[in-house]
């Protein structure tokens, strides 16, 4: 399994390290987004908790967007990483797989079609509605994006984590 350049991979293995996994589909965009508020989130957890992210249609090693980083930069968080794209044991190895659309959802559990518990751990992240592209959008879209995801991500991620892992 690869993530983004620089992230040690040994957590990943470790059976107490929860993986939280974003998909959308280049993993440029909501994708990292979403991985770069979550960590800060999390960040007094880093010991216990891997976040990570991948693009169902992601062209491995593409930038993360300009738009992307500049909304990160404005809520104070720093971020590095390259697209990757989804594979099979990304999500066998994640405790929770959370989807910006029912779409990336379907295509996950394509992936690992057969492997019904690995199957439940993959969920839209907004189970009200789909979290749109913004790409090509302009600068004040990925800004409401992150509103959303900072709106949505901490009490979706404090159910997450008081979950039993299987």
């Amino acid at each position: 399994m690869r993530y983004h350049s620089g992230v040690d991979e040994a957590p990943l293995q470790a059976n107490f390290m929860r993986t939280i996994l974003f998909i959308c589909t280049g993993n440029t965009c909501r994708s990292p987004l979403a991985e770069g508020i979550a960590r800060s989130l999390l960040k007094d957890r880093s010991d216990e908790v891997f976040v990570a992210s991948a693009g169902v249609a992601a062209m491995e090693g593409s930038p993360t967007s300009v738009e992307t980083l500049a909304t990160l930069a404005s809520h104070g968080i720093e971020y590095e990483g390259r697209s990757n794209i989804l594979t099979p044991d990304m999500i066998r190895n994640a405790s929770h797989v959370l989807c910006m659309t029912e779409s990336h959802a379907k295509v996950a559990r394509a992936m690992v079609e057969g492997e019904p518990r690995v199957q439940s751990r993959i969920q839209v992240l907004d189970p009200d509605r789909d979290l749109l592209d913004p790409i090509g959008q302009g600068q004040a879209v990925y800004d409401a994006l992150a509103d959303q995801l900072l709106g949505l991500l901490p009490d979706r991620l404090d159910t997450l984590l008081k979950e039993e892992v299987e």
